[in-house]
């Protein structure tokens, strides 16, 4: 069987997913920019695996890619084996309007996650079997456009039109994309309580997503072999 690469797996979903499959025993590779960051970030969840009396000792590895670069992508992934599971949840935060529009800023953030997305799989295509699946991470910003979302919004409703490309593409490799909202415990969000209080009103469960909720559903698109093109939402019903 092949490993677990996750490209964006040193904090956030990517690295709770690691340690998801890491605790069930496969073996993992996570993604940052940082050789020496995803090294010790690789290291950190191999030894937590571990502690948990796996019957499986899982490995973990940590690579440099930079999906803004991606040029340099292919030979940055040229030491993979063969690829089971392909997750690539990497992103920036970005705040960009038409009124004060930040081309530098649009063309970075379009490049990483279209272009470098699309250049991590076709690096990685002939490493992946036909039971493999691979799953793009895009955000609810498609759907909810917010003042500052202009390229947000774009590139993620550009990734449904990837993941119907890809499961053509790649077929009978399963592709699916996955669609967060505002993660209640996730870094960025979890020192903001007024903020996700006012955000956790506007679902239809009051509440929104954690960690958790988004990793279990993200397992889900990845594993269930009847799910293949599906764009799900995890947002609490916004």
């Amino acid at each position: 069987m092949g490993s677990v690469v996750i490209i964006g797996g040193t904090s956030g979903i990517g690295k709770e997913l690691a340690q998801h499959y890491l605790d069930r025993g496969r073996s993992v590779v996570i993604t940052g920019r940082d050789a020496e960051r995803a090294g010790g970030v690789a290291a950190e969840l191999a030894a937590a695996a571990r502690a948990k009396d796996n019957a499986e000792v899982p490995s973990a590895h940590g690579l440099a890619v930079d999906l803004s670069r991606p040029h340099d992508i292919a030979a940055a992934l040229a030491g993979i084996g063969p690829v089971d599971r392909l997750v690539l949840v990497a992103i920036e935060r970005d705040m960009n309007t038409i009124a004060n529009y930040d081309i530098d800023k649009a063309v970075r953030l379009t490049t990483l996650k279209l272009v470098g997305y699309h250049t991590v799989v076709h690096a990685l295509k002939s490493r992946l079997s036909p039971d493999s699946s691979v799953l793009l991470f895009g955000g609810v910003a498609k759907d909810h456009p917010y003042e500052g979302s202009t390229t947000v919004s774009t590139i993620n409703a550009g990734v449904i039109g990837m993941m119907r490309t890809l499961a053509v593409e790649l077929a009978p490799i399963r592709v699916n994309s996955l669609h967060t909202w505002m993660i209640e415990d996730s870094p960025f969000w979890r020192d903001k309580p007024e903020t996700v209080k006012w955000a956790g009103s506007h679902t239809l469960t009051h509440r929104l997503p954690t960690s958790a909720d988004v990793v279990d559903a993200a397992a889900l698109l990845l594993d269930n072999p009847g799910l293949n093109a599906v764009g799900l939402r995890v947002d609490c019903g916004m």
